[in-house]
């Protein structure tokens, strides 16, 4: 029957688990194959021929992707973190003595997370066409005002 192909290592369920793994982990493809000691040209090869590898790659990078909006998600609502650090110190008598400190910290929202979220899930882009234009007719009429305030104080110097 032949030998068998190296790809066969890697199309068993182990094997497909851990390409998966280090795709999810966000090696390239050209990491994973010198980390699998194929190269370039056969893991594209592969992944042609062997739709479980090519699933398994591409299940690793949806992983990857769903963990990377998880964590933008994160960054975009306020965070408590808290923080415990023991403290040590000798007694008048000698004796050490232990204390935990606990402190809490409020982390407020990261706006450059809300505006990358909102240009990539939302449709917001920097381009915004102003469709109302009675912020900008009120601005006129203050400028008039303005211009004619400044004329008349001209005109009685």
């Amino acid at each position: 029957m032949g030998r068998p192909s190296k790809a066969d290592q890697w199309l068993t369920e182990d094997g497909l688990s851990l390409l998966t793994s280090y795709k999810r982990n966000d090696l390239t493809d050209a990491e994973i194959a010198k980390k699998i000691g194929i190269s370039d040209k056969t893991l594209r090869s592969w992944k042609k021929r062997y739709l479980p590898i090519s699933s398994a790659l591409k299940k690793g990078f949806e992983y990857a992707v769903a963990d990377a909006e998880k964590a933008l998600v994160s960054k975009f609502k306020t965070q408590i973190l808290t923080e415990k650090r023991t403290e040590i110190w000798q007694d008048h008598d000698g004796n050490k003595k232990t204390h935990v400190v606990t402190t809490e910290k409020q982390v407020p929202p990261d706006t450059t997370a809300i505006i990358f979220f909102m240009k990539a899930k939302a449709g917001w882009r920097d381009n915004t066409i102003v469709t109302d234009s009675s912020a900008i007719d009120k601005l006129d009429q203050i400028l008039k005002q303005t211009q004619e305030s400044a004329e008349m104080e001209t005109d009685e110097e």
